[in-house]
């Protein structure tokens, strides 16, 4: 049995991952400040402390004798990064110094963090884990500049580590009265309040969506398996390429929902295409797709429908505000 500490464990991709853990019989200690996640995602069994990922003696006090960390927390803002840079880079690159410096601190054995599609930027698609990283908003460079710390952090005091790649990640637990991420979340809950979908753009931004459970069985592997240090892991599929508009409609069909979208002006810095390609962790993980994307929204909509639609919550602060600012945000139209 091992000792596994995981960041953002009140989150979606940390509870999950807390979940399966505690199954296989391993010690599970967790911290989050909740920003983004939901207190009733902690399973019960996980020694939970509502500590910030930013304090530094917090981290090293709570991470004591644990042989593995997940580094699942981060303030996943694409789009408002963009608009609160100053947040969003506190809540990604500080409170990741802060996580592999209490590893490294504690003698840790492996660390893996979750970075994220962002890494990318404009890229050409589908994403490879060879490719430069070319991020396009102030949380993809936030992201990269953690890996550019682990991969130095780690090499200089002989810790491992890996770097996964969720993208698009979907599924029960998911935060859906956020109005500034999780697209399908957030259409949704607005469809289940008999709300029509708001759309940026044209619409004809392409995704692929990972159901969370096929990434977990990823993510459990890259705590034990041997010969993955240092490696850079994109985890979730590459078949459904799909744009947003299709989404809208596949959701709308699911629901019964009449769907007529609102669209309004792109978001800026918002990358068109992103897709990453699953080759590498079908090689060294064995991964599967076995959700489709219709087996995965019908999924989150029985949890936010038994769970109650909800009002969105503008619950962080917009820093810039000017005419670039999307409206659905200063006038919190969601």
């Amino acid at each position: 049995m091992s000792r596994i500490f995981i960041t953002g464990v009140a989150g979606f991709l940390g509870s999950h991952l807390a979940e399966r853990m505690l199954e296989k019989g391993h010690e599970v200690i967790g911290c989050d400040n909740l920003i983004g996640g939901y207190l009733d995602n902690v399973p019960s069994k996980a020694e939970f402390y509502q500590y910030d990922c930013v304090y530094l003696n917090s981290m090293k006090k709570i991470m004591k004798d644990c042989d593995v960390v997940y580094h699942c927390a981060a303030t996943a803002y694409e789009g408002l990064s963009v608009f609160s840079p100053h947040l969003i880079s506190k809540n990604i690159y500080e409170a990741s110094a802060s996580v592999i410096s209490a590893a490294v601190s504690n003698n840790v054995k492996r660390f893996v963090f979750c970075s994220s599609m962002a890494r990318y930027g404009e890229n050409k698609v589908p994403f490879t884990e060879d490719m430069i990283p070319k991020p396009q908003d102030p949380y993809g460079i936030s992201k990269y500049a953690s890996e550019l710390l682990l991969r130095n952090m780690a090499e200089t005091h002989g810790m491992e580590y890996i770097v996964t790649v969720p993208h698009n990640i979907i599924g029960p637990r998911q935060k859906y009265d956020d109005p500034y991420r999780n697209v399908a979340s957030i259409f949704i809950n607005r469809m289940l309040q008999g709300k029509q979908p708001i759309i940026y753009g044209d619409g004809e931004q392409k995704r692929c969506f990972s159901f969370v459970k096929d990434d977990i069985d990823c993510l459990e592997k890259v705590a034990f398996q041997k010969g993955l240090n240092g490696e850079i892991i994109n985890i979730g599929p590459d078949e459904e390429f799909i744009t947003i508009n299709k989404l809208a409609e596949v959701i709308a069909g699911l629901i019964g929902f009449k769907l007529e979208p609102i669209y309004m002006p792109d978001r800026p810095q918002e990358v068109r295409l992103a897709n990453c390609s699953a080759d590498k962790a079908r090689k060294l993980l064995g991964y599967k797709t076995r959700y489709t994307l219709k087996n995965g929204l019908q999924e989150m909509i029985e949890y936010i429908r038994t769970r109650g639609p909800k009002p969105f919550k503008y619950h962080l602060d917009l820093e810039i505000i000017n005419q670039k600012t999307p409206k659905t945000w200063k006038d919190r139209m969601f």
